[in-house]
């Protein structure tokens, strides 16, 4: 699979892991999770608000807001400093889709995160768990469209 079929954003970031070596992905990801922005205070006092993915090793929730009638979606993430991997997937998503519209976060390929190149560097569960995240973003945006539709 190759990036033409990824928002711009999100295959320029995906460009940058492919161009690296094993270790040096793992770094990126590495910046990616000190990067990831904290909860708004509107969230932070709220976390009825947010979803956990279960599927994630470490504790990982998440939302989305969307302006009444369409209009870019926003994803919000709330993960532990301690898990860095699963912050750097976070971070990922929220750079490469964050501000997006509805039809383009829902046009990205399920199997987007195999195309990171860390499935040799990370293990199948982690893999699954940044999967999961995706499809949980994917879901929320997709019930969401269908309510303001």
């Amino acid at each position: 699979m190759t990036t033409q079929a990824l928002p711009s954003a999100l295959a320029a970031i995906v460009d940058d892991f492919q161009a690296l070596s094993e270790p040096e992905r793992l770094q990126l990801l590495l910046e990616f999770s000190e990067g990831l922005p904290e909860l708004p205070d509107r969230l932070k006092d709220h976390p009825e608000l947010l979803e956990q993915v279960v599927e994630c090793q470490s504790p990982l929730f998440l939302t989305i807001e969307t302006e009444n009638g369409g209009g870019p979606v926003r994803l919000f993430f709330k993960a532990p400093a301690e898990a860095p991997t699963t912050r750097g997937f976070a971070g990922v998503l929220h750079e490469g889709l964050d501000g997006l519209s509805a039809d383009e976060i829902l046009s990205v390929p399920d199997d987007m995160p195999e195309l990171l190149g860390l499935t040799r560097a990370i293990t199948p569960l982690r893999m699954r768990g940044m999967t999961a995240m995706l499809g949980r973003i994917k879901r929320k945006v997709a019930a969401a469209s269908r309510v303001q539709g």
